[in-house]
């Protein structure tokens, strides 16, 4: 529903994005403002039981920040971050029955501890400023509104009134409490427990569901981290093996070669052991290869020297009878030597 009705600020439920259908934000609420003028007086009637810290803050210092005045009327209840709101009245107005409560600011962290470290100076500077707010409002000292905020002290309409927190107690009759999950306070009235209890107000199924996606979240980036380091460590001993199954190679192609040109039947036949090295025989079946293969042919020996070619042509100097039974002509060492010579 809209929130500024009949020239009225209506400020019912949950303060921020709301978990049952109603609530309020600080967009809508400086929009109503900017709507309403912001040189005219504004009634506010709040009715809260807190919710988002910021958004209450903001809204505070809207309302602070009006030219006209504010009349802030607590219709029921102003809880955590609705009771900051409520500071922002020019006159602080509570119904009979109403109450307000003040606490330090809470919240949930699903984390390291570096999460929870992070939580811890949201939290304190949150705190500090709020009750800054609480005593400049109530007049009272900042260290007694600390020793409020952490006790969690929970007002009647004179209490309020007594403490600096309201300005008057009115005796019309408050109206219902806004939702709200009253059972998350530490001391909150039993009443406000069992109305929650009763008409089902409850945190604990977004809170299962917040801690679920924090939980989802984190196993993701574990996960992917996980199977990051895997795969480099993968990597790594892939690389690691292809080096050592290189290095093992190398050494057994070099005990092969030795073996293979260490062998008898190599002699001879080196040239057809390289060719067979170059392949992917053992060396059993080179040594059966080159067994098989003929040698190579022997160099051609030297020109006979010419002691050698007089013996040979003295061997050959024999008479031989011709088919005429005359005598062929004979060869002479000499005239083999003359011969020589005149070439």
């Amino acid at each position: 529903m809209p929130i500024l009705q009949d020239g009225e600020l209506v400020l019912y439920g949950f303060v921020g994005d709301d978990f049952w259908g109603d609530g309020f934000t600080a967009a809508q609420v400086l929009a109503a403002l900017a709507e309403h003028g912001r040189e005219n007086d504004i009634t506010v009637r709040l009715n809260s039981g807190g919710g988002i810290v910021d958004e209450g803050l903001a809204i505070y210092n809207a309302l602070a920040a009006h030219r006209g005045e504010v009349r802030m009327e607590i219709d029921a209840i102003a809880a955590s971050s609705a009771s900051i709101i409520a500071m922002a009245g020019d006159r602080i107005v509570m119904k009979a029955g109403s109450v307000m409560m003040i606490h330090d600011p809470a919240s949930i962290t699903i984390g390291t501890i570096a999460d929870h470290e992070k939580s811890i100076e949201m939290l304190t500077a949150y705190s500090g400023q709020m009750a800054s707010i609480y005593a400049e409002r109530s007049g009272n000292e900042t260290d007694a509104v600390r020793a409020d905020m952490e006790a969690e002290i929970w007002l009647t309409a004179d209490q309020a009134v007594e403490r600096g927190y309201a300005d008057e107690a009115e005796k019309a009759k408050a109206k219902a409490v806004a939702a709200f999950d009253y059972r998350a306070y530490a001391n909150a009235p039993d009443r406000l427990k069992t109305l929650a209890r009763k008409r089902n107000w409850s945190f604990e199924t977004e809170h299962k569901a917040a801690a679920s996606a924090s939980a989802s979240t984190r196993q993701q980036k574990e996960t992917t981290m996980s199977e990051k380091q895997k795969a480099e460590d993968n990597a790594a001993d892939t690389e690691a093996a292809i080096s050592e199954a290189a290095k093992k190679a190398v050494a057994a192609d070099r005990e092969r070669r030795k073996a293979v040109l260490a062998l008898d039947e190599t002699k001879g036949r080196e040239a057809l052991a390289e060719h067979l090295l170059g392949t992917e025989m053992d060396v059993d079946a080179i040594k059966a290869t080159l067994a098989a293969a003929p040698k190579a042919a022997e160099e051609k020996r030297p020109a006979a020297s010419y002691e050698e070619q007089r013996s040979l042509a003295a061997g050959l100097a024999r008479p031989e009878a011709s088919s005429q039974g005359r005598p062929k002509a004979t060869i002479n060492a000499g005239e083999i030597y003359a011969a020589r010579r005149t070439h």
